[in-house]
C-alpha cells in the first residue's frame, strides 16, 4: 500500500474526527459490548490525499515500554479499517494505487503492534534495526495467511460471524478479516481477541 502513513501512532493530545470524515468509507470499532475508553489515531492517505486506511483505539493508550512488565499491564485493541480497491490510478493520475486485500489489513495491524512494541533487551540504538527486520517479517506473514503462522476464527462484524485470520506473538496478537466494502485488522495486548466484535462506527464523536 503506498500511503504517507507508515503505521499508525498514537496521538499526544485527542484527534479530531476531521480526517476520518473525508473518507468515502465506514470505519469500523469494537462493537457495543466493549465499555471501555475509545479514540482516535491516524489517518493514512495516498499522494491524492484520498483517505485509505485509519485506526480507532480501544482501552489503554499503548506507549512504547521498554520494560516488559509495565508493557503487560496494558489493556488495548486497535481496530484497523482499510478501503477495499482494486489497483487503480491516483486522483491525479501520476500514479498507480496497489489493490488492497485482506493481507493489506494483516501488514498495517501487524506493523502497529510492532511499533508499540520495545524489548527490554534493546536499548535506543538498536531499536530500528529490531524494529525494521520485524516489520519486513511482519510483511512476509501478512503476504501468507494460509501460513502455519495463522489460525482461523470466527468473529462478529455487525452482528454477522465474518471468518478471521489470527496470529499470536510475545507482543500481543494481530488478526485480519473483511467486512463490506473495507478490510479489517485489529492488534492488542492484554485483551483476549477471542471475545471481541466489530461494527461500523456511527458517531465518530465517540472517539474524538
Amino acid at each position: 500500500m503506498e500511503t504517507t502513513s507508515r503505521v499508525e501512532g498514537v496521538p499526544t493530545a485527542r484527534r479530531t474526527p476531521e480526517g476520518y470524515l473525508r473518507a468515502p468509507f465506514a470505519w469500523y470499532g469494537l462493537d457495543e459490548a466493549f465499555t471501555g475508553p475509545r479514540w482516535l489515531m491516524q489517518v493514512g492517505t495516498a499522494a491524492d490525499g484520498s483517505v485509505q486506511h485509519g485506526s480507532t483505539g480501544h482501552g489503554d493508550a499503548p506507549s512504547i515500554k521498554s520494560d516488559a512488565g509495565s508493557a503487560e499491564k496494558e489493556r488495548f485493541a486497535v481496530v484497523v479499517t482499510v478501503a477495499a480497491s482494486p489497483v487503480r490510478r491516483t486522483g491525479d493520475g501520476t500514479g498507480v494505487l496497489d489493490a488492497t486485500t485482506v493481507s493489506s489489513a494483516a501488514w498495517l495491524a501487524g506493523s502497529g503492534l510492532l511499533v508499540r512494541t520495545w524489548p527490554a533487551s534493546l536499548d535506543h540504538g538498536m531499536r530500528d534495526n529490531w524494529l525494521d527486520q520485524q516489520t519486513e517479517t511482519a510483511f512476509e506473514l501478512a503476504d501468507d495467511l494460509d501460513g502455519p503462522a495463522w489460525s482461523t476464527l470466527s468473529l462478529p462484524v455487525d452482528g454477522v460471524p465474518m471468518p478471521f485470520h489470527y496470529r499470536e506473538s510475545e507482543f500481543g496478537w494481530v488478526l485480519a478479516g473483511s467486512a463490506a466494502g473495507v478490510h479489517i485488522g485489529a492488534y492488542g495486548r492484554g485483551m483476549s481477541a477471542y471475545g471481541l466484535g466489530f461494527s461500523q462506527i456511527k458517531d465518530l464523536e465517540a472517539y474524538a
